[in-house]
């Protein structure tokens, strides 16, 4: 399965670049057990953060940060399989999982029941 990872990225940061990292690296720290499982991990950073830098976004939340950030993580879910909703206020995340359900996708809170592929 692809399963998009979701949770905090920029909540409760108040835009702190260190805060937006820890967030970041709880995120990635889904992936390495995902993949382990024999599936593919995805985080919507992954795809969105070169995307902003590269078409000039200055700062967390300017225009071109919001023309990116959240439709990536919209769009990656059109191939996925699954999500993995790791805990932490955010309403991004939220978001993603209300789209997952639409969509039919499997939705996991816990990496353990996440079936081996």
């Amino acid at each position: 399965m692809l399963i998009l990872i979701a949770g905090p990225y920029r909540s409760g940061t108040n835009d702190d670049p260190k805060l937006i990292q820890q967030n970041l690296d709880n995120l990635e720290a889904m992936a390495l057990p995902i993949f382990k499982k024999g599936h593919i991990p995805i985080i919507g950073e992954w795809v969105a953060l070169p995307l902003m830098h590269l078409a000039g976004s200055t700062k967390v939340g300017d225009e071109i940060w919001q023309e990116i950030q959240y439709p990536a993580a919209h769009r990656l879910l059109e191939k996925c399989d699954a999500i993995l909703r790791i805990e932490g206020a955010s309403k991004g995340a939220d978001e993603d999982v209300r789209i997952a359900r639409e969509k039919g996708l499997k939705i996991y809170y816990n990496i353990e029941d996440i079936p081996n592929a």
